[in-house]
């Protein structure tokens, strides 16, 4: 079994900043990708950034220049840093740990208020 729980989010004035972590545990062979999804209200859910164990990063078009993902030297951790938050920036972000199988978190909501 493997858990991965996210943290960090909250509400924020636009412009603001705010710092997402994920953290996976349990029985972990190898992680692969770290990415970070999110779904705004009434949306589908959407990619925002991936992280290959190698460290190469891919963003979505609408967050690229803004948000920047990294993860720690143990690779069991990914960070969301978001800057210059926008209202439609609100959603759930969700961290996507990709293994042999792949685990979701349960998510932590995001709002950004004009």
């Amino acid at each position: 079994q493997v858990q991965v729980v996210e943290s960090g989010g909250g509400l924020v004035q636009a412009g603001g900043s705010l710092r997402l972590s994920c953290a996976a545990s349990g029985s972990i062979f190898r992680i692969d990708n770290m990415g970070w999804y999110r779904q705004p209200p009434g949306k589908q859910r959407e990619l925002v950034a991936i992280i290959s164990s190698g460290g190469s990063t891919n963003y979505a078009d609408s967050v690229k220049g803004r948000f920047t993902i990294s993860r720690d030297g143990a690779k069991n951790t990914v960070a969301l840093q978001m800057n210059s938050l926008k209202p439609e920036d609100t959603a759930v972000y969700y961290c996507k740990v990709f293994t042999i199988r792949d685990y979701w978190g349960q998510g932590t909501q995001v709002t950004v208020s004009s």
